[in-house]
């Protein structure tokens, strides 16, 4: 039975993927929930039960349709606190085979585990942003909250230099490996275990400067000594210090996934925090991505400053 909302990539789009050298990316979904795929094994993230049990069935018939290879299926469940989540679980398949592969985006390497947490190491509804990214070339990327550092590898196979500061030691070990997979030398990039609200302040005062920068933060975390921190609070102080040390012409983008900003809300942080610091900039978005409801992905903006 379909559920509300159902959309599915039709067999063209999926051979188009193929041609671009891409092998994650969200196949289909619903309003109660979406199936990613990472190279033969797909990840459904739902809501309820009946929503699980419908995008299985659904995907069963999507791979009937466009012949794809389905290896293994994992679950998720889509909690409505962060301290819910769990690392998805294994459906159907091999239960003994490893649960870390590596797929592919517009030729691009990185590392997934299906193990190591709620998220299994690469975001798709940022794959546009990337390929913005490594058309671009910045000579100098700061990627906060950095997480697997998919953005840094994107800038990095431009020729730049990235400094990558995530709070988790253990996301950026696997930030280098994704370095590694693409033939990087880690070596010549930056991978600092810090809070970013931190780390910052350090880099204004150092006079570091950067012609890209990514806020992509989580909508709720904990940093150092435990202060909390809050995406819809948050997320306008840290335009702002980027906003400090962004070379003229920069890039700075915007991100986030929480519900309770809208893209008019970033529009209008942005526009305050460009008056308040007296710089100037275009405002630009990349096209929605194919198959991706508005309310099922990251609110991205950027910012070209001039």
């Amino acid at each position: 039975m379909a559920t509300p909302g159902e959309r599915w990539l039709n067999a063209e789009q999926v051979q188009t993927f193929a041609a671009e050298a891409t092998t994650a990316y969200r196949v289909g979904g619903s309003d109660a929930g979406w199936v990613e795929r990472f190279g033969d094994d797909y990840l459904i993230s739902h809501r309820t039960a009946a929503a699980r049990t419908a995008l299985a069935e659904g995907l069963d018939t999507w791979a009937n349709a466009t012949g794809a290879c389905v290896s293994r299926v994992f679950a998720r469940d889509l909690p409505r606190q962060p301290n819910e989540r769990d690392a998805p679980e294994l459906l159907t398949g091999d239960s003994q085979a490893s649960r870390q592969t590596v797929v592919t985006e517009g030729g691009m390497r990185f590392g997934i585990d299906f193990a190591g947490g709620y998220a299994a190491g690469l975001f798709v509804d940022q794959r546009h942003n990337r390929a913005l990214v490594r058309k671009l070339k910045p000579e100098r990327l700061l990627n906060c909250f950095a997480y697997t550092c998919s953005f840094g590898v994107a800038a990095a196979l431009g020729g730049g230099d990235t400094v990558n500061i995530d709070l988790s030691g253990r996301a950026l070990e696997r930030g280098r490996q994704n370095f590694r997979e693409n033939d990087l030398d880690p070596a010549r990039h930056q991978f600092r275990a810090e809070d970013v609200l931190d780390a910052l302040p350090l880099l204004e005062r150092r006079g570091e400067r950067f012609d890209m920068i990514v806020l992509d933060p989580p909508t709720f975390s904990r940093g150092t000594r435990g202060r909390a921190f809050h995406v819809e609070s948050d997320l306008e102080p840290l335009l702002f210090a980027a906003l400090e040390f962004a070379s003229s012409r920069a890039w700075i983008l915007l991100s986030t996934n929480s519900t309770k900003l809208t893209d008019r809300d970033l529009e209008r942080m942005t526009r305050w925090a460009l008056r308040t610091c007296r710089r100037t900039a275009d405002l630009h978005r990349e096209p929605p991505l194919v198959n991706l409801a508005p309310d099922q992905a990251a609110r991205t903006l950027w910012l070209n400053l001039r």
